[in-house]
């Protein structure tokens, strides 16, 4: 298989048996006693050992499938060249994994061209596989279709908003900001992950995402998939 002829359909391929074994892995780890947590910018950004482990994982498929990649992890940077560049965050959502909270996920992005052509989203602990390439987005194998609120008074809103990096810089502008979100939309809600909020509007189970400043590994797969 070479990256001249591979199609978006191969590449959601190799996402998604990169996802599912990344997800039992991390899995595995999840709600365990003694995981190991430490801190990466500050207290607010954790890593655990299975953010870790799970790139690994997840770049040894790649690597296999499709050498001639170039690859961007949140945890191992960036390596290797080629026509294909993938977007991996092996744990989206790591201060909820760490703290036992079952909303994270597994993402996985394919771009040619600096286009994205492919994207997984696999949130291993309710087993629903986000999928989308060239035929369009799916869920668990069937077509995915986003509906729901169409005025704000009835809608929810998953806002990462505001971060601590706001309330440091923008303290009382962001907080004025939030004001806003909750005087004007129905309900407003922090779910800690980019991957799950954007999947979630995605799927019809929430209306809008409402965030600042996401890495390209956060959005890509998720991004695409809406």
């Amino acid at each position: 298989m070479t990256t001249t002829t591979i199609s978006s359909i191969e590449l959601a391929q190799i996402a998604q048996e990169a996802a599912r074994g990344a997800g039992a892995l991390a899995l595995e780890g999840f709600r365990s006693k003694g995981m190991g947590i430490d801190e990466k910018a500050n207290f607010h950004d954790l890593v655990t050992v299975y953010d870790v482990r799970a790139e690994q994982f997840i770049r040894g498929v790649i690597e296999k499938e499709l050498p001639d990649s170039r690859i961007v992890g949140e945890e191992g940077g960036t390596s290797g060249a080629g026509d294909v560049t993938w977007y991996i965050d092996p744990i989206d959502g790591t201060s909820n994994f760490a703290r036992g909270i079952a909303l994270w996920a597994v993402c996985i992005g394919a771009a040619v061209d600096g286009e994205v052509v492919a994207g997984v989203v696999y949130d291993p602990v309710a087993d629903n596989m986000f999928v989308a390439d060239e035929r369009g987005a799916f869920l668990n194998g069937e077509d995915l279709r986003s509906e729901g609120a169409t005025t704000p008074e009835r809608a929810t809103v998953l806002a990462s908003f505001p971060l601590p990096r706001d309330l440091v810089h923008l303290r009382a502008e962001a907080l004025d900001a939030y004001a806003a979100l909750e005087d004007t939309y129905s309900h407003v809600r922090d779910l800690g992950s980019s991957a799950i909020t954007l999947t979630h509007v995605a799927a019809g189970w929430a209306d809008a995402v409402f965030s600042f400043e996401a890495s390209p590994w956060d959005v890509a797969a998720p991004a695409f998939i809406l």
